[in-house]
């Protein structure tokens, strides 16, 4: 048999070309700083859990970067973890109007003091994370705490477009945020390196509970929170950088899609001299800088480069970044069927690979994250737990779609820059796919997506240098693949069909 293959592919070879893909060496883009994913909702019941041999190994899949005996890594090294700073809700029971499984603690106690024994679950990742060497952390917030809300509850409950936060507790809210960072780093030794005060407040719906913590916010309250909390860091002597403004569509930066202006044209609103009652251009601790949400515009697929190209220029033109800080699969994500169910294969991998790579390519993403690492029965999660007792206990398998990140966070370190590369052939989003990267010790990696039913002969080359070898590491649906060491090759190779390989320069 293994004869046989080896025949099928030398013949293969000879009757086709490979298609070549250059990395222009001379042509640097964006700095990649880091891949991550969110902690929400599912650690605040993990890390709580008695079994502490599934909580290590969710640690050791999301965070490692160690190899097994075999040279396989024994996880996606993600390099920013993203914490979900509480309102809570929980305290509050039944009576917050949101569903139990999304409800969240808060330091801040009803007399004004502060609880450290709060969120003690999500806590116990972040110390795991920051054992396995994550290098960076993000907080977000979804509500400000219940007491500074307007009708007392982290969920909006169909009140509007406005921010659900008293107008006399912009200055709370923003001591909150920052007493709340200091005490964790004082009692759990991690630092943040940034915080968005405000998630998904240019969304379209109006957040009816029963559901999830949420507020839209318009552009003025924004810009409002910002400098309040700005204020608050430089009092307290705080380095985080605070993030404007995780936007829930990427319409939402470039004009007004789904709500009123107050709510739209958000680059031009925050980093245009113009914009004066909203410019956040001058404003201490606030980077030059959009962070945003890749839901939504995904399909139809050659919509999904148009927009990311227009971002991207639009950026340019303001002196701006991008980072795309969430992202699950969706009901409009039909290619794939949709949200519902979980599915522990390739075709939600690759899916999202996609995605990563439009970002990456098209929008010059500095960043990119998943939504939540572990979730239950939707597309939602990296892990999939299976729980008992009220999530109180329960196990974990991994996905496809986890090691597929992998391929990329794992290999793209903190301090990589992306480099163009260029094919002969023209960008066929449903064949192969390659992007290209040089870590901050010199080091080479390309990721090469396989869309296509079909192998693939691949050649991958430097524009002026040679790489006699490349270690290869591979995912797909063959069994045992997932980010697994598949050999050595000078650069020409068969990409299996449906798979993603990530080549490492030896």
């Amino acid at each position: 048999m293994r004869y046989l293959w080896l025949v099928f592919l030398t013949t293969l070879s000879l009757c086709c070309q490979a298609t070549e893909f250059t990395i222009q060496v001379k042509q640097p883009r964006q700095t990649i700083r880091h891949f991550g994913a969110s902690d929400a909702w599912s650690m605040q019941f993990i890390g709580l859990w008695q079994n502490e041999v599934e909580q290590l190994k969710i640690a050791d899949w999301l965070f490692s970067t160690a190899n097994d005996a075999q040279g396989k890594p024994r996880g996606i090294g993600l390099s920013v973890w993203r914490f979900n700073l509480g309102a809570g809700s929980e305290e509050q029971g039944r009576e917050s109007q949101i569903n139990p499984g999304t409800r969240t603690e808060c330091f801040l106690t009803k007399d004004g003091t502060y609880d450290w024994n709060q969120q003690e679950g999500q806590r116990k990742f972040l110390r795991m994370a920051k054992q396995r060497g994550v290098p960076h952390f993000l907080a977000f917030l979804n509500s400000a705490p219940v007491y500074f809300t307007q009708n007392g509850l982290a969920t909006n409950t169909g009140r509007g477009g406005t921010i659900n936060l008293r107008d006399d507790c912009y200055d709370d809210f923003a001591r909150f945020m920052a007493t709340s960072l200091k005490g964790i780093e004082q009692h759990d030794g991690i630092h943040f390196d940034y915080i968005c005060p405000v998630n998904e407040p240019d969304g379209h719906w109006n957040w009816l509970g029963p559901k999830q913590e949420g507020s839209p916010a318009t552009n003025r309250e924004i810009a409002r929170l910002v400098r309040e909390t700005a204020k608050e860091f430089q009092k307290q002597r705080l380095t985080t950088q605070i993030l404007v403004n995780e936007s829930s569509d990427l319409r939402c930066m470039l004009g007004v899609y789904k709500t009123t202006w107050e709510r739209g044209n958000l680059i031009r609103t925050f980093f245009s001299k113009d914009s004066t009652a909203t410019y956040l251009g001058a404003t201490n601790n606030v980077p030059r800088l959009m962070v945003g949400h890749s839901y939504w515009t995904n399909t139809p697929v050659p919509y999904m480069r148009e927009i990311r190209e227009q971002l991207r220029d639009t950026l340019a033109r303001y002196g701006l970044r991008f980072w795309q800080t969430e992202l699950c699969i969706m009901s409009n994500d039909e290619e794939i069927g949709g949200s519902g169910g979980y599915d522990f294969t390739m075709k939600t991998a690759l899916y999202v690979a996609r995605v990563i790579h439009h970002d990456l390519v098209f929008a010059d993403a500095e960043s990119w994250s998943w939504w939540r690492a572990v979730g239950e029965n939707y597309k939602d999660g990296l892990i999939r737990v299976y729980t008992t007792d009220h999530m109180r206990s329960g196990y974990a398998v991994d996905s496809r779609l986890m090691w597929a990140l992998g391929n990329y966070s794992r290999f793209v370190r903190p301090g990589a820059v992306r480099y163009e590369v260029t094919s002969p052939e023209p960008f066929d989003p449903y064949g192969v796919m390659c992007s290209a990267y040089r870590n901050s010790n010199g080091q080479w990696v390309s990721v090469v997506i396989n869309y296509s039913e079909r192998m693939q002969l691949f050649s991958l080359q430097l524009s002026d240098q040679v790489v006699r070898k490349w270690q290869m590491y591979r995912t797909s649906d063959v069994s045992g693949e997932a980010l697994k060491p598949v050999g050595i090759t000078s650069g020409t190779v068969t990409l299996p069909p449906r798979s993603i390989t990530t080549f490492v320069a030896q």
